[in-house]
């Protein structure tokens, strides 16, 4: 039995592979609560779609693909930041335009070329059981630097999505908080791309702070409780890509969602049961 917990790890690249998978998953869970607690999961997916076209630029220029892709997220980042400033249209408004035009930017451009090369194939879908020794230290130094800067403003940010007015009145500068956001929802997004692929990148990123959420009410235990959870899932997708030879991003994704689908339907509080069972338990009026 022990030999099934301990037979990925004989192999180097499941060891980076398990690494990895955890420190995006964590990572993204703990910018995925601001994310979360904002309600602006289209942000999310919005940007992912963004660095689309910035990867498509770098596969036609033959350059990194991930510096490229991160240079069109932050860029998309920060304008959607600036246009949102209007405040006649409403933040997911402006979301939608520049993800619609992003990707299909992205899909003009690729377009352009004849055929799709693995790198493509690896950004679009992950290549997690394929990373070196140098992307294991990326990940590892940026995401600990992004956890650093979300710490650090983890006040302000609590407060400029809770009341954004409010935040404004007390002085606090909205738009740079807005942009600092946005911008580390895109580092999040581009170091986790290699452990799921552009396309379930979101999965990371809302699943588990969104199953946290069903489970708390404190930002201060929702963080740590969706790193944890997004943390324990990597691993078990990564088990079960390595017995059932299965797509290990899509089993990391599948298996966050499936603890989602638990706790929304059993959390002691706002489970969906747990509410029912309440309902019902109410004493009808005399």
């Amino acid at each position: 039995m022990i030999e099934v917990f301990t037979e990925p790890w004989q192999h180097v690249f499941m060891q980076r592979a398990f690494v990895v998978a955890v420190l995006a998953s964590v990572v993204c869970a703990v910018v995925g609560s601001f994310v979360v607690l904002r309600g602006m999961a289209f942000i999310g997916d919005a940007v992912a779609h963004a660095v689309f076209p910035g990867v498509a630029v770098g596969y036609v220029l033959q350059v990194n693909l991930a510096v490229a892709g991160a240079v069109a997220g932050v860029a998309t980042a920060l304008t959607v930041a600036v246009v949102a400033q209007n405040r006649r249209l409403k933040e997911d408004a402006v979301i939608g335009v520049f993800f619609a035009f992003a990707f299909g930017l992205g899909i003009v451009l690729v377009s352009t070329q004849s055929s799709y090369t693995g790198d493509l194939a690896s950004f679009l879908f992950g290549q997690i059981l394929g990373l070196s020794d140098a992307d294991v230290v990326t990940v590892a130094v940026v995401g600990g630097l992004l956890i650093a800067a979300v710490l650090a403003l983890r006040k302000e940010l609590v407060t400029v999505s809770l009341d954004r007015e409010t935040a404004a009145a007390s002085g606090l500068p909205v738009f740079w908080l807005d942009t600092a956001l946005y911008v580390m929802v895109t580092v999040a997004i581009v170091i986790s791309l290699q452990a799921v692929g552009n396309i379930l990148v979101l999965a990371l990123l809302i699943t588990p702070a969104a199953t946290a959420r069903m489970l708390t009410d404190r930002l201060g235990v929702m963080m740590p409780l969706s790193a944890g959870i997004g943390a324990v899932c990597a691993v078990c997708g990564l088990y079960l890509s390595y017995y059932l030879n299965l797509a290990a991003g899509g089993l990391i994704v599948l298996t966050l969602s499936a603890v989602f689908v638990v706790t929304w339907l059993f959390a002691p509080r706002y489970g969906l049961l747990r509410r029912r069972t309440r309902i019902r338990s109410v004493p009808a009026a005399p």
